[in-house]
């Protein structure tokens, strides 16, 4: 005849029950009770809380510090203190968020610690980002953008290499080589003038600036040029097939302009109206 159960025995106790069994299931019991009192206090003593998979954990008041001593190595992994990796095809390998503020001047413009530092104390890269077969590497996204807001701050002056600046100073490369040349061209000042005084083509010359004057006699012509030529370069040549002399004269500034006198002759230096060009260096 079988023996009843002990839970068809209500004046056994719970302890009997449990301590009454095989030694082994008593042994078994035994250990999981002290992995729980030896583990527990030990994960909390250092992380102060134990570490929660998948959910929000506790707000920390002093830092967590991580310190390792770990080789540098080419193998696909190890080499780092910690690292962290997301097999979705989404990514999200991993997100920092902080609330610095804003702050400091030109000359301290980091005046709270940022949300993300990395530092080496040594030679080697700081950082390194690398998008192995995208066609952008990243963004960089400051407010609302424009031109008062700045991607970054850096006390480098040196060429960034592989670095190609589409605008510098908040101008496109394109309008940057226009200005170029605009400037260029303004420093060559030029007036072509007909034998009539008319004039041809001109840069620099301001509104009805070319004049042949009445009663000053024949080859007697007057070129105005905008600014001050005095460190300027004059030269002046007959044009036509017919040999002649020519000469120029700059006056002092009157105005904000410069008047070019000039003075056309025939080859036997006898004043006469001569068509010519003339050119100004600066």
């Amino acid at each position: 005849m079988h023996e009843k159960s002990d839970l068809a025995q209500p004046g056994i106790s719970k302890a009997r029950r449990l301590f009454g069994r095989a030694p082994r299931t008593r042994s078994v019991v035994a250990a999981t009770g002290l992995l729980v009192i030896c583990i527990a206090p030990f994960a909390a003593a250092r992380t102060g809380s134990p570490l929660r998979e998948g959910l929000r954990n506790g707000t920390t008041t002093a830092e967590t510090q991580i310190i390792s001593n770990i080789g540098s190595t080419t193998a696909p992994t190890g080499g780092y203190s910690t690292r962290q990796s997301n097999l979705s095809s989404s990514g999200g390998g991993a997100v920092y968020g902080c609330r610095s503020q804003a702050g400091g001047s030109a000359a301290t413009p980091r005046p709270q610690n940022p949300c993300v530092r990395a530092n080496n104390l040594s030679t080697g890269y700081a950082f390194e980002f690398n998008a192995s077969d995208g066609l952008i590497a990243g963004l960089i996204s400051v407010g609302r953008g424009g031109d008062t807001t700045k991607p970054f701050i850096t006390n480098a002056t040196g060429v960034a290499t592989g670095l190609n600046a589409d605008r510098v100073d908040g101008k496109h490369a394109e309008d940057i080589a226009k200005d170029a040349v605009a400037a260029s061209q303004a420093l060559k000042p030029f007036a072509q003038v007909a034998a009539n005084g008319n004039s041809g083509e001109t840069r620099g010359v301001v509104a009805n600036g070319v004049t042949n004057p009445g009663g000053a006699g024949d080859g007697v012509y007057a070129v105005a040029f905008s600014g001050d030529l005095a460190k300027c370069a004059l030269s002046a040549t007959i044009t036509g097939t017919t040999p002649g002399e020519i000469t120029t004269t700059p006056a002092a500034v009157a105005a904000g302009n410069t008047v070019v006198t000039i003075r056309t002759f025939n080859s036997a230096g006898t004043a006469a109206d001569r068509a010519f060009h003339l050119s100004v260096n600066c």
